[in-house]
């Protein structure tokens, strides 16, 4: 990281962002472009959470490359001045990078869906056996993360 002045290094404080983040976007490797999306997802400590229908685009995108990369911020604040070249933007965020992995049946599938209703319920749900057939769970491995803050103190 250039900035090492904003960077953040402490895992906790990683692990923080990640585990009150409410959007997560994800970028996947298309074939022109790269494709990245807003989802909601869950976070275990250590791996990324999220679901979708079991098709569409970012369904195909993993099938062809499971490498992703991913963003999550938070406490996103403009900071005006009297002068525009000085605006700047407050805030905390994390960037990282994994693999991403299909989760295989019902149980797998349920506990990490369990991942991701408890980043915004704080609590399990219950999930009816019909869905499990077709929804896709994705679980991503983390490979590396960083931290990055800018207008906060430690």
């Amino acid at each position: 990281m250039r900035r090492k002045d904003k960077e953040i290094t402490d895992e906790a404080q990683i692990r923080g962002i990640l585990e009150r983040g409410k959007v997560c976007r994800v970028a996947f490797f298309d074939e022109e472009y790269p494709y990245m999306v807003p989802l909601c997802f869950g976070f275990d400590g250590k791996a990324l959470y999220f679901h979708g229908f079991n098709g569409g685009k970012k369904i195909d995108c993993l099938h062809k490359n499971p490498k992703v990369c991913f963003e999550v911020d938070e406490d996103i604040e403009v900071v005006q001045d009297p002068d525009p070249c000085e605006w700047t933007m407050k805030y905390r965020s994390v960037v990282g990078f994994g693999t991403a992995v299909f989760l295989e049946g019902t149980v797998e599938k349920r506990e990490g869906l369990n991942h991701v209703v408890r980043q915004y319920a704080g609590r399990e749900l219950p999930f009816p056996d019909q869905a499990m057939a077709s929804v896709a769970v994705v679980r991503i491995d983390i490979e590396s993360m960083t931290g990055r803050r800018n207008g906060y103190t430690l």
